[in-house]
């Protein structure tokens, strides 16, 4: 039993020495989330696959060599007569200006599958971002609801006691039961509201318990990043479409084969082998409209990305315009607000006082206590607005959450 109690009593102490677990963060849940979306899965398949794809254009043939193996006798199933084995092998050539080309696509694939990355990434992180914020509003109004309630409890007991002794009347009573009612009912609400926005943040794998506060992220600098991730992503997929177009424009036809074989062979049975190689070139036509008609449309879509990445970039352009403005007006707001609600604290602390010695009325009492409570909440949500609108303009400029 001793030993037990030891073991039980070392288990205790080491639980004890380990340390807690850190708060969750807005990087964190990032990070958290993008390990369980696809394309962080498949990013290492796609970057082996472009790879790979980079690599055939160092080859020395356009396509793997092909062994040609054929024989040929005047008399199936026996050893008599005319016999002939050829062994040859065929190797595809490159088309004049086709390995450079392909070569510059393969590189443009690669860094296309990286920006395409970066695109996916930064689309997450606005949505994350959303939910970080909606949840960090929720326990703050939960935060602020339960002390309103405290606060309207500890005046209803006051005045409880001040009811009982004859100094106040039983109008005032209700009225400060009514304020714990009204209280209570935010707190309801407050309640309601924080489990639905932890509900959206359980969908990439956060924790209302590990949330950590409203900690506000770097704010960057001025002006749109000019590798913003969603810029370019159309940017790297016109450059893919235009060395696709440059390498369907030289070709026009299959790639040419040389063939090289021996052949082995006898006229007649019972006279000796004779060998002989052949070297030989197969030229494929043209292609025709075939070949112009993929031309023709990777040019098309080269076209079509590069307007889509001015037209992104002029939107992003006045999406962070936007939001500086809103970065500037959000700090503005909450420097008021701290003043605001410096100052209803202040007059809380005098009128509490005068209350208590009988010199001002518990109308006028409760009025400050509603009013420095709506300071507090104010506050709380300019802090929120300005830590979000941050991460807003983070956003438009296509930062990562840190």
């Amino acid at each position: 039993m001793a030993a037990v109690a030891l073991a039980w009593a070392l288990a205790g102490s080491a639980a004890l020495a380990q340390p807690p677990a850190p708060p969750l963060t807005l990087k964190a849940l990032f990070d958290r989330a993008w390990e369980r979306q696809p394309e962080a899965q498949s990013a290492a398949l796609r970057r082996e696959s472009a790879q790979a794809a980079r690599n055939g254009a160092s080859s020395w043939t356009a396509e793997p060599a092909a062994l040609e193996l054929s024989t040929k006798t005047d008399r199936p199933g026996s050893n008599q007569g005319n016999r002939e084995v050829e062994v040859g092998v065929a190797l595809p050539l490159w088309l004049p200006g086709e390995r450079t080309r392909k070569a510059a696509l393969g590189d443009a694939e690669i860094k296309a599958v990286e920006s395409r990355r970066l695109a996916a990434q930064l689309q997450l992180a606005a949505s994350v971002r959303e939910a970080w914020w909606t949840l960090q509003r929720a326990q703050v109004e939960m935060g602020l609801a339960q002390d309103r309630l405290q606060n309207a409890q500890r005046l209803a007991a006051d005045v409880a006691r001040r009811f009982q002794a004859g100094d106040m009347s039983r109008a005032d009573q209700t009225q400060a039961n009514g304020a714990v009612a009204q209280a209570e009912a935010a707190v309801a609400e407050a309640t309601g509201a924080r489990d639905v926005a932890q509900a959206g943040l359980a969908v990439w794998g956060g924790s209302v318990e590990l949330a950590d506060g409203a900690e506000p992220e770097a704010v960057p600098g001025a002006g749109l990043p000019a590798d913003h991730p969603a810029v370019a992503d159309w940017r790297d997929q016109a450059e893919v479409a235009r060395r696709a177009a440059d390498l369907a424009a030289v070709q026009t036809r299959a790639n040419p084969e040389l063939t090289v074989a021996a052949t082995r062979g006898r006229e007649q049975s019972g006279e000796r082998y004779l060998q002989s190689f052949t070297v030989g070139v197969r030229v494929p036509l043209g292609g025709g409209d075939r070949a112009r008609a993929k031309e023709a449309a990777a040019r098309a879509d080269a076209l079509d990305a590069e307007v889509r990445a001015r037209v992104e970039q002029d939107r992003l352009a006045a999406d962070v315009a936007a939001a500086s403005a809103r970065v500037k007006a959000a700090q503005a707001q909450r420097e008021a607000m701290a003043r605001h609600a410096a100052l209803a604290r202040d007059t809380r602390g005098f009128i509490d006082k005068a209350f208590r010695l009988g010199e001002a009325d518990w109308p006028t009492r409760l009025r400050v206590e509603l009013e420095a409570v709506q300071a507090e909440r104010q506050l709380a949500r300019a802090r929120i607005d300005a830590a979000a609108a941050v991460s807003t303009l983070r956003q438009a400029m296509g930062l990562l959450p840190q």
